[in-house]
């Protein structure tokens, strides 16, 4: 069966993610999920619309008109009707990661990258409170069987329970790795 001609919504969609993909290009090196947002309402004061629009075409609740495609294609300085033509077989970014490239702490689609990015917010805002009720909400979640298959460790012997870690080394911890262990009631 032939391939049926794909629909003109999801090429308009398609090349406003590749003109996004330009925009971070051109505009940084690495971006982290802060530089994200800041770049994406950018990109949206660049097309002249909201960037809450913009967020509704790229979670595909709002579909990219004539009208919409045409300034697209006018403030980015593509040719007329550039926006309704699908521009080769490669998506409009870097080909995708393989799994095994992939980072374990690095954001792999939006809603990782939206919580990153909103517990970065509140960390900036309130580090010692962000701090403690986030080992709080981990130490209650995180176990060593939930952090890549590592197994408990084996029991020890009775002795003293070791001081509580400081926060510093609490980070140091997550960041290897390791999980937070709760202090022991008595």
């Amino acid at each position: 069966m032939p391939n049926a001609p794909r629909d003109v919504a999801q090429i308009r969609l398609d090349n406003a993610l590749r003109l996004f993909d330009e925009f971070v290009s051109a505009t940084v090196k690495n971006a982290d999920a802060a530089t994200l947002r800041g770049l994406e309402r950018r990109f949206a004061e660049r097309l002249q619309i909201q960037p809450s629009y913009w967020s509704q075409i790229k979670s595909r609740s709002r579909q990219i008109g004539e009208r919409l495609a045409r300034q697209f294609e006018q403030l980015t300085h593509k040719p007329n009707l550039w926006m309704d033509q699908e521009h080769g077989d490669a998506p409009a970014g870097p080909a995708e990661p393989s799994q095994a490239d992939i980072s374990p702490s690095t954001p792999q689609d939006d809603d990782e990258r939206f919580i990153v990015g909103l517990v970065l917010t509140y960390y900036r805002r309130h580090p010692q409170r962000a701090r403690t009720r986030l080992l709080d909400l981990l130490g209650e979640v995180l176990t060593p069987t939930s952090l890549g298959g590592l197994a408990p460790p084996p029991p020890q012997a009775t002795r003293a329970p070791a001081p509580a870690p400081a926060p510093t080394d609490v980070w140091r911890m997550a960041a290897a790795g390791e999980a937070p262990q709760k202090p022991k009631k008595k």
